[in-house]
């Protein structure tokens, strides 16, 4: 294999990972121009792939994700969606299922955030959304939590045939949120509300007077302690 050959190798199996900076490019969309991720600094991000416009599993996607983006949008969270089609293509889609698709109790779903044309699969081979074992020229179904900062904070993907959970997706974005703001860590389903974990004690001192002492904290052992966290406290940080 020669020297051209691998580095093509490499972009096409390449992904940012959780704590890089989010890859940087220019992309035509719905919308008009952008220039990714810095127009959207200071907010959270979500951009996410999908294999091909006029497929059914992207389209209840996709008007799932429309009729959720002013809640995404009250915790400071964006979505930008791609995929390798073209821009024509997109705007028929997306004008298809304003016009003619009912889901899920959902109809008359205007799409209103961008969705990218990747043709030449540059931004989705940036983002390790190809994935040749699935698929050689359709994006998986990625998911990318990218933070103010734009650094990436967490990826989920997807085959192409199993459609995404929007629940987790709007809790993984809540929970992060939350580990920021007051600097805990979240347990197995965990939703606002319920009690969050305290990292473990770094010293044998820290350790016996959290076991002894603590009012507010509830200790299993001493490096399994957590405290209650009510969730309007928790809303009232993260929602706008």
């Amino acid at each position: 294999m020669n020297t051209i050959e691998m580095s093509q190798e490499q972009q096409t199996f390449s992904m940012p990972r959780i704590g890089d900076k989010a890859p940087e490019f220019k992309a035509v969309t719905t919308q008009g121009e952008i220039n990714f991720p810095s127009d959207y600094k200071g907010s959270w991000t979500i951009l996410f792939s999908h294999p091909a416009d006029f497929t059914p599993v992207c389209t209840s996607e996709f008007m799932t994700f429309a009729h959720l983006e002013e809640k995404f949008n009250k915790a400071n969270c964006k979505l930008v969606g791609l995929s390798v089609d073209g821009l024509y293509s997109h705007i028929a889609w997306l004008r298809t299922i304003k016009d003619k698709i009912e889901f899920n109790g959902m109809k008359d779903i205007e799409v209103k955030f961008p969705l990218i044309e990747d043709i030449t699969m540059n931004v989705a081979k940036k983002y390790g959304m190809i994935q040749p074992g699935e698929h050689q020229t359709q994006a998986v179904r990625a998911v990318f939590f990218i933070d103010p900062e734009s650094t990436v904070r967490a990826i989920i993907y997807y085959p192409l045939s199993l459609g995404r959970n929007f629940d987790e997706i709007y809790r993984a974005l809540i929970a992060m949120q939350t580990s920021d703001k007051f600097n805990v860590a979240t347990p197995a389903d965990w939703e606002p509300g319920k009690d969050v974990i305290i990292s473990p004690a770094g010293s044998c001192g820290v350790a016996e007077e959290r076991m002894t002492k603590s009012e507010d904290l509830e200790c299993k052992d001493w490096f399994f302690c957590t405290k209650k966290l009510d969730k309007d406290t928790v809303l009232k940080e993260v929602l706008k």
